[in-house]
């Protein structure tokens, strides 16, 4: 008797473990919801659609010429300086032009076209800026793309004595001009006002 209670009750601990398991595994692969993340750091997050600003990290790889393959920071004027074509301009291009760009300054020196490589190190331009009743208030480096309510997400929400639906949002037009608009957060969430994807440079003031 006292040898079948012993099975019965390491065939239950089996059993217990087992399920635990299971549990354990489900809520692993439940698919729980995420924002995704605002923050480009290296060349993985970003693509070659990514329009480059002043301060951003690029490599430049020539195939087969290491003296000429640099990683280099956009300066403010907008330029890198690589051996051989001394200045490009870089800011405002994608990846793929600044390899064009690179390539057809180098045809100068190479009989065959050189086999040139973009790669972003760090985006360090795309910033936004976001100030007043929120928690977490201050310059944010984002994705291109990313929303109002991503924004709001990512600066950890509003405080206690935000006025939520008198946010502010400046942004530059294509005169340099500052335009104000008002956002009203309670209509974004219910789809009566549009979820703005926000520009480098915008200012988001929560008062």
């Amino acid at each position: 008797m006292g040898t079948e209670r012993g099975e019965a009750c390491l065939r239950g601990i089996l059993w217990g473990c087992c399920l635990l398991a299971c549990l354990v595994s489900a809520c692993a692969t439940s698919g729980v919801p995420q924002l995704p993340a605002t923050s480009p750091k290296n060349e993985a997050e970003a693509s070659q659609d990514y329009i480059l600003g002043a301060e951003d990290s690029v490599e430049v790889q020539v195939w087969k010429n290491p003296d000429l393959s640099r990683t280099v920071t956009i300066r403010p004027d907008g330029k890198i300086s690589l051996p051989l074509v001394g200045d490009v301009q870089a800011a405002g291009q994608t990846p793929t032009q600044l390899t064009e760009a690179v390539t057809e300054k180098l045809k100068a020196y190479y009989k065959e076209p050189a086999q040139v490589t973009v790669i972003v190190h760090q985006v360090n331009s795309y910033a936004i800026y976001v100030l007043g009743e929120v928690r977490n208030q201050g310059k944010h480096l984002v994705r291109s793309g990313t929303t109002f309510l991503q924004t709001i997400s990512l600066v950890g929400g509003f405080t206690t004595f935000a006025s939520m639906n008198k946010i502010t949002l400046r942004r530059k037009d294509h005169e340099g001009k500052e335009v104000s608009t008002l956002i009203r957060y309670k209509d974004v969430l219910a789809g009566q006002q549009p979820n703005v994807a926000l520009k480098a440079g915008d200012i988001l003031i929560i008062p």
